[in-house]
């Protein structure tokens, strides 16, 4: 089972209109520096939190409770002039449990509400033996065949491309994909085998014109297991003899 935490802001919009709207530089670093410090409260219990909108962001959290939540709720109002709600949901897939994570927030109030402040509803959380699977994801290659040959406006759009059709992929057989920077990309992928996988790289590489290839780690915690799923990539760029080559590293 995975355990996913939504984490959005509290009446975001109009906040930043109110009284006035403010400028768009600081509200990019706002944006920016809340998802550095979810990234390490997150960190510091295991958990792993994707920027997803900035103002909506989606963590894995098996391993954390009610308590663990609330103290990063009042963190970020101690420290914001924001305040955050949070739903948590845990099912056999990642695509499942947001669902169930978005359906928990969604039940404190609208993303718009000036009512809404610091909601935290919790559906279920995952269990002590329950683990994480985490795919990492990259682009073969791509210094010689993008980054060097191309603009960098227009790699961005082949990565981009590469993301939607993943999120896509992914989705339709139960996982999630988020982009990481650069030419990566991270997939909480519960309930997925390893040939799911693979398959769905290979329609990607075809849709796009890229190579891709993955690593996989499985662990009680999402952070061990995106460091799993790196070291299986990195197994991977030393002898690449596959289109969608895989490693399934299942160590804890």
């Amino acid at each position: 089972m995975i355990q996913i935490t939504l984490i959005q802001i509290d009446n975001y919009g109009p906040w930043t209109v109110t009284p006035n709207p403010r400028t768009e530089p600081d509200l990019q670093a706002l944006q920016s520096r809340l998802y550095g410090d979810l990234e390490r409260e997150f960190g510091a219990h295991g958990g792993i939190v994707f920027f997803n909108r900035f103002d909506n962001l989606i963590a894995v959290s098996n391993g954390m409770d009610y308590e663990d939540h609330a103290l990063i709720q009042r963190s970020i109002r101690n420290r914001y002039p924001i305040t955050i709600s949070m739903g948590v949901g845990t099912a056999e897939t990642a695509i499942e449990a947001q669902k169930i994570a978005t359906e928990m927030i969604q039940k404190g109030g609208g993303a718009q509400s000036s009512e809404r402040c610091e909601v935290l509803n919790i559906d279920s959380l995952a269990e002590d033996n329950d683990s994480v699977q985490i795919a990492h994801i990259d682009i073969d290659d791509i210094t010689t065949t993008l980054t060097d040959v191309e603009t960098a406006y227009d790699t961005s759009k082949i990565v981009y491309k590469v993301l939607y059709e993943l999120m896509e992929e992914l989705s339709n057989i139960g996982g999630m994909c988020f982009f990481i920077g650069g030419d990566n990309y991270m997939s909480p992928s519960n309930g997925i085998s390893e040939d799911q996988i693979r398959d769905a790289l290979k329609r990607v590489d075809k849709k796009t014109g890229v190579t891709l290839k993955a690593g996989i780690g499985i662990a009680k915690k999402a952070a061990r297991a995106a460091d799993l799923a790196d070291i299986g990539l990195e197994d991977i760029r030393a002898d690449v003899t596959d289109d969608s080559v895989l490693v399934f590293n299942d160590l804890n």
